[in-house]
């Protein structure tokens, strides 16, 4: 890591008004800071189980970070007095110094004035500093990552106080950081933004599911009542083989997708006569794991591994509307039932436990379709603010680049 930030800053080394320090080439009138002299850190709550209560106070975990942002859809209160443990102030960093995953360590987030005062647990700790600002944007940079990195533990998935104090960063004159951080704290509020869009799409598309999906909200036009009808009704099995010459595809949480796509190593058998065909249209789901939604509709066509079972539609049916179902909590819970197996891990679902499932459905292909095309738009749009979100992220972490080794300087 250092290795590179010296070749990066190698490119101003002949300019005139830098200097050459452990951090690399910065302007002459920025300084090398430690942590330690410009904040401190405050130790977090030591707990047991008999403690936790649901009137209790909230205590931040690592799971509460996410993002570089505090969320809550995993919360543990505990019951203690509140002159027995260090309360949250706005401002404060807390910083995930010890995890089970190495990956985790140094996750931070920023406290707001919403959710000052709560407690944090011993894996957490607070920074607190007059410049935070600052310090929340040089924390996400490559001079961050290389301390946490330099000071993990060689056993312990851990950063203790000390080494967090040592961390050193460049840091340019008050004026200069005021600007900076105002800068940067601009494209995190555009960024905060289109996260609660994204938010607010992601649960009308869940509600749009819950109602379309159920027959609870018809869409215009369509009167005909829904019938009883088993998914051998709308689906049969396809077990084709002997195509190794087609693409050699995977199902996972992003669909159905080359295998040359995935970060996963390739564990495929070299002889694939056995694999089976999957089209356009086709659904393939995990046989072991259909219980837990582990199925995807295919926009290809390849081979895939026999651990899968694909299921081709039928003329009555349209696969996107069987594919958004099947991704429901009832109806994971249906597959749940009819998998075989005494044990989790020796459940299976095959086609003959799959095609007897019965469902109230629509018959008519057309209803299917514009339920599908409605949640298809609503997929769309969300997808469309990620890739925007995507783009502010790297918009913003060139602009980091630029500003926080001083390459480029905001005129004061």
């Amino acid at each position: 890591m250092s290795d590179t930030i010296l070749r990066e800053s190698d490119k101003i080394e002949t300019k005139q008004g830098y200097k050459k320090t452990k951090l690399g080439w910065i302007p002459e009138d920025w300084e090398v800071i430690e942590l330690g002299k410009i904040g401190e850190t405050i130790t977090g709550l030591t707990y047991n189980p008999k403690m936790v209560s649901v009137n209790g106070v909230l205590v931040l975990r690592s799971s509460n970070v996410q993002d570089r942002q505090l969320k809550f859809d995993d919360n543990v209160f505990v019951d203690v007095d509140e002159s027995n443990f260090n309360e949250t102030e706005e401002g404060d960093i807390i910083i995930c110094v010890r995890n089970g995953s190495r990956s985790l360590i140094g996750k931070n987030a920023i406290i707001d004035s919403a959710n000052a005062g709560t407690a944090f647990g011993a894996f957490m700790l607070i920074f607190r500093s007059k410049e935070y600002r600052f310090l929340y944007q040089l924390f996400d940079t490559h001079y961050y990552v290389r301390e946490i990195h330099r000071n993990l533990g060689a056993t312990i998935n851990s950063i203790n106080t000390n080494n967090l104090k040592r961390f050193r960063f460049p840091f340019p004159p008050k004026d200069e950081r005021k600007k900076i951080a105002k800068c940067l704290s601009t494209w995190d509020d555009a960024l905060v933004k289109i996260d609660q869009l994204i938010t607010a799409k992601q649960k009308l598309k869940k509600a749009l599911m819950q109602q379309l999906l159920s027959g609870k909200k018809r869409l215009p036009g369509f009167m005909g009542e829904w019938e009883e009808k088993r998914l051998d009704y709308f689906f049969c099995e396809r077990s084709e083989r002997n195509n190794e010459e087609l693409l050699l595809l995977s199902i996972g949480e992003a669909g159905v997708y080359p295998q040359d796509d995935s970060n996963k190593k390739d564990t495929s058998n070299k002889d694939k006569s056995k694999y089976k065909k999957i089209c356009v249209g086709d659904i393939g789901y995990n046989t072991m794991r259909m219980w837990q939604g582990r199925s995807a509709l295919s926009n290809l066509e390849g081979i895939v591994s026999p651990a899968y079972t694909i299921v081709r539609p039928k003329k009555n049916t349209d696969s996107r509307f069987f594919a958004y179902l099947f991704k429901t909590p009832s109806i994971i819970h249906r597959f749940y039932r009819n998998s075989q197996g005494m044990v989790s891990d020796t459940l299976n679902c095959k086609f003959k436990d799959f095609a007897p499932i019965k469902l109230v459905l629509p018959t008519s292909r057309e209803e299917q379709t514009a339920i599908a095309e409605v949640l298809n738009t609503a997929a769309s749009e969300i997808e469309l603010l990620k890739t925007q979100r995507e783009q502010l992220q790297a918009q913003k972490k060139g602009l980091m680049q630029q500003l926080l080794t001083g390459k480029k300087r905001l005129k004061c």
